[in-house]
């Protein structure tokens, strides 16, 4: 998959993760960024948890979506409970 698929995969998947998880906007660019380390971090975790060490996903359909959304709504349920701030008592 060439740059134009990561990034089309990244948008596609960093978008369905937001609005899944109803996390902040983060912008086109931060969209992207949170797919394309969501397919990276989706791809380890099936990769551990199958044994499978081919390249499996290395094309640009459905299965790459869905690891790549996968891996993205983690990264985005791990970065709001990070970013969360304490409330302030009134």
């Amino acid at each position: 998959m060439g740059v134009v698929g990561w990034l089309l995969v990244g948008l596609i998947a960093g978008g369905l993760a937001r609005m899944a998880t109803r996390s902040k906007k983060r912008g086109c660019l931060g969209t992207i960024a949170v797919g394309i380390i969501g397919a990276l971090l989706g791809g380890a975790l099936f990769r551990f948890a199958t044994g499978d060490e081919a390249s499996t996903f290395d094309e640009f359909d459905l299965g790459s979506i869905l690891v790549a959304f996968v891996g993205a709504a983690l990264l985005l349920l791990v970065l709001d409970a990070v970013d969360r701030k304490p409330r302030r008592r009134s």
